[in-house]
């Protein structure tokens, strides 16, 4: 910078306020300032430039799984929206690994960005409470909690959307619903049969969960619970599968099975980031909304980061039910019996079991 300044004809805090935007200059001052850069090569020091600053200007984005378009879409949000405001990003795919989530954390933290956007899709053994809250203002939690950790969050709407496919299927005539869902003990999975169980009570009707098959968010759970719920006769004529992932999954096995939706069972998914518009039937879904999530976050981030105090901000955003034409009434001859108070809906939450039995 000292050798930019000389040639320039200038001092070395006038090129340090320039490269920095802080100061207006006449043109013919920067046009000798812009050729000395040229004539000499000079590179900017982005390190150097943290330490004066006290600021990076780039965040970090922490997602379990890039080739999962639900994460791809959501990263791309953030991307865009960090751009606007002036940030790099710095992204890191965990594999969705506790292991691999602490060792970004710590490994961004030191890496001096600004702050942490934080996604995971598993529960949390206590391995992450600690690292998260250290970071105080500079992270924020995105689409999934993690439990004992005090910060920001966004999320979506889980409960209302579990609340809207079961209110459609109840609307419809349905009274045995079964359910995929993720892992048992995230907060998605809960509220999203929580949702499902006030639609049933609100309307008033004798209506049940039939089968309740939770996994991981992936294809495999989808298969194996698919295979499960038709291998043991369920009487369930509506599904509501709790992500695309899982959806994937469990339509290989129902047109290998040859189950025609919706004539013989109604489905609803979750998150539509995947094209089942184009799918046959077109899928009816509950659509997360991704963009906004991505937006919101690096919104509280940057709030946080200029002293606003964000740390009890929590949002559930609005989601919407997509109909398609994958739902529709029972087929004939369903049964409609009263359920039984001693009766409990059938649980599976291991995926070896729900492969072999």
């Amino acid at each position: 910078m000292a050798d930019v300044a000389r040639a320039a004809g200038v001092s070395v805090a006038t090129i340090s306020r320039y490269l920095n935007n802080t100061l207006h200059l006449p043109e013919p001052t920067v046009l000798r300032i812009r050729q000395a850069i040229d004539t000499l090569g000079y590179k900017p020091n982005p390190h150097a430039r943290s330490l004066s600053l006290g600021r990076s200007d780039t965040l970090g984005l922490v997602v379990p799984d890039i080739t999962n378009p639900y994460f791809a879409r959501l990263a791309a949000a953030v991307e865009r929206e960090a751009a606007r405001r002036g940030y790099g990003l710095s992204l890191c795919a965990s594999l969705n690994t506790q292991e691999r989530e602490r060792e970004y954390l710590e490994r961004l933290s030191r890496a001096a960005v600004d702050g942490i956007i934080f996604v995971t899709n598993h529960p949390d053994d206590g391995m992450l409470k600690e690292p998260i809250n250290r970071s105080g203002q500079r992270m924020v939690i995105l689409d999934e909690d993690v439990a004992g950790v005090t910060g920001a969050k966004v999320f979506s709407d889980n409960e209302q959307g579990g609340f809207l496919a079961g209110r459609h299927l109840v609307e419809l005539g349905h009274r045995r619903i079964a359910f995929f869902g993720g892992p048992e003990t995230m907060g998605s999975t809960q509220m999203r049969l929580s949702g499902v169980r006030r639609a049933i009570t609100d309307a008033g009707v004798e209506a049940e969960i039939t089968d309740i098959y939770c996994g991981d968010y992936s294809p495999e759970h989808g298969r194996a619970s698919a295979e499960r719920l038709l291998a043991t006769g369920s009487r369930a004529t509506a599904l509501l599968v709790s992500s695309d992932q899982i959806m994937l999954g469990a339509l290989e096995i129902f047109r290998r099975q040859k189950l025609r939706i919706p004539a013989q069972l109604s489905v609803i998914g979750f998150d539509d980031i995947a094209p089942f518009v184009l799918f046959d039937p077109p899928l009816t879904s509950i659509r997360q909304p991704v963009d906004a999530m991505g937006r919101r976050a690096v919104d509280l981030m940057v709030r946080g980061l200029a002293g606003e105090d964000v740390s009890e901000v929590v949002e559930h955003l609005p989601v919407e039910l997509i109909l398609r034409e994958s739902t529709g009434r029972p087929p004939p001859g369903a049964r409609t019996a009263r359920p039984t108070t001693t009766r409990k809906p059938t649980i599976s939450t291991n995926q070896e079991e729900l492969r072999h039995e």
